[in-house]
């Protein structure tokens, strides 16, 4: 694969990604509220509509697999994000459970088919940059903080159900960036493994897989029921809780890789999860939701420095059968998942199960720990990532003046730039809200005194609500573009 093809199917993989990552994580964080308030859902009905898809993502993913192995790629993710959308669309017009149902079973299908399909495409692209996984790491974590920034205020004034239209859209736009042309894909040869024989053979990495998986959910779902019944927060404040983390998760990850490639993977992955323990145990001693959103960020580097190592050694033994093992991996993501997400809630419903639960977590993060090295080995993969090829030598530039070389030198940089810009359409864009009297900045700083959830959930006027999404996008983009610009120079 050429550097121009590679380059761009690397673009529309992670576009797709953050695009269909985002309105998938607001799903189901909106899903359980939605259908109980909305739908007047049972709390079994609720259990029963997020089993259904879970179990049906679970069933779908091995065929995933194969199918991935033997059509293309792209065609194959972008089938499933529109059946994503379409399962968006089935909320949104679900008048009772009844619909709600047939839609999880399309975000079921769809999701397998999406990821699967996507990852394996992703992992093409391994032997040319062995910091592939942590870039498309990177791009999810950016699809949801976006999402979720956008997604809170919104569904104050045009409701759940516009939310998932807005899901539904995203979905759609993820299908056509998938289906442009990019080359073609690499598909399994006759002498490839059968499905049963990879698993065996991924078999000592699948335990730390589900492990890693289910500790990660079951202390997502631990935070958001305390923040929501231990601290009495509301939904935005929760989500500003999370939203640190995630912001993490979109900019540590490519870093973290080359990490990686100067310590190698087993003691990364051994340092992340007895970080990540650590952090675990000490969620059960935070006192306060500040204390939480701490804890949650450091955990995110860890999971953020684990997870795509884990994702770049299942498809560096798949081989060939990059379908095949993605579709093995991401089953055994969603096991570790369910399993985690069912019994957080059934430690949290008991007593002091906040405290337990935590405990349980850190334990077996502990124990993915001492496995990491005998699961790594025992599936015959490298210590360090392989480095990526040298270039195509190219001829010697022509001389560059003294001057010119010195000013080009102290240059911040294409993403400076790009920041400028940004700063510049925001203070003017602001500037015209608040003439028209919806500047938010304006009216939080000299307006009030406003209740909390003026800050957080909904600020009145659309126009308004607009502004303070704008906000919050241009001090995450202000923060990522100068951290990364920072560990750029430090690392000169």
């Amino acid at each position: 694969m050429n550097v121009e093809t590679g380059s761009r199917r690397r673009q529309q993989n992670e576009l797709a990604a953050a695009l269909t990552r985002g309105p998938a994580e607001v799903l189901d964080f909106f899903l359980p509220l939605w259908a109980g308030s909305q739908l007047g859902a049972s709390a079994a009905e609720v259990g029963a509509l997020t089993a259904l898809e879970t179990l049906v993502s679970f069933l779908v993913r091995p065929l995933a697999g194969v199918l991935a192995d033997r059509v293309d790629r792209g065609r194959l993710a972008a089938v499933g994000a529109v059946l994503y959308g379409l399962s968006f669309a089935g909320y949104a017009l679900a008048p009772g459970v009844g619909l709600a149902y047939a839609a999880a079973v399309l975000g079921g299908t769809g999701g397998a088919l999406f990821w699967v399909a996507l990852r394996a495409r992703v992992g093409e692209g391994l032997a040319d940059d062995s910091g592939i996984f942590s870039k498309l790491f990177a791009a999810e974590g950016a699809g949801t903080w976006i999402a979720f920034v956008a997604a809170i205020p919104l569904a104050a004034s045009i409701g759940y159900r516009g939310v998932f239209w807005l899901g539904a859209a995203a979905c759609a736009v993820a299908a056509v960036t998938l289906l442009a042309p990019a080359g073609q894909t690499l598909r399994a040869d006759d002498g490839a493994p059968r499905l049963r024989d990879l698993g065996r053979r991924l078999r000592p990495v699948l335990a730390l897989v589900v492990l890693t998986a289910l500790a990660e959910a079951g202390v997502a779902l631990l935070l958001l029921l305390h923040l929501q019944r231990g601290h009495d927060l509301e939904l935005g404040e929760i989500a500003a809780v999370f939203l640190p983390g995630f912001i993490v998760y979109s900019t540590l990850p490519d870093f973290l890789h080359g990490i990686v490639r100067r310590i190698g993977r087993i003691r990364v992955l051994v340092i992340a999860l007895v970080c990540s323990a650590g952090f675990a145990a000490g969620l059960s001693l935070a006192p306060n939701p500040w204390m939480i959103a701490a804890m949650w960020v450091l955990s995110a580097v860890a999971f953020a420095a684990a997870i795509p190592v884990q994702q770049s050694i299942v498809a560096e033994a798949a081989g060939v059968s990059l379908g095949r093992g993605m579709g093995i991996y991401e089953s055994a993501m969603l096991l570790g998942a369910t399993i985690g997400t069912f019994a957080a809630g059934l430690l949290y419903a008991a007593g002091d199960g906040w405290q337990i639960a935590c405990l349980g977590a850190a334990a077996l993060l502990l124990l993915g720990a001492v496995l990491a090295p005998a699961a790594v080995r025992g599936i015959g993969v490298a210590e360090y990532p392989e480095p990526e090829p040298a270039p195509a030598p190219e001829p010697e530039p022509e001389p560059t003046p003294a001057p010119e070389r010195a000013e080009r030198e102290r240059s911040p940089g294409n993403g400076i730039r790009n920041w400028t810009l940004h700063l510049v359409l925001f203070v003017a864009g602001q500037a015209v809200l608040a003439v028209l009297g919806f500047g938010w900045p304006v009216e939080a700083i000299f307006g009030g005194p406003h209740e909390a959830g003026w800050f957080w959930n909904s600020s009145g006027h659309w126009l308004l609500n607009a502004s303070r999404i704008w906000c919050v996008i241009f001090v995450i983009d202000t923060m990522w573009t100068w951290g990364a610009h920072l560990l750029r120079a430090r690392s000169r």
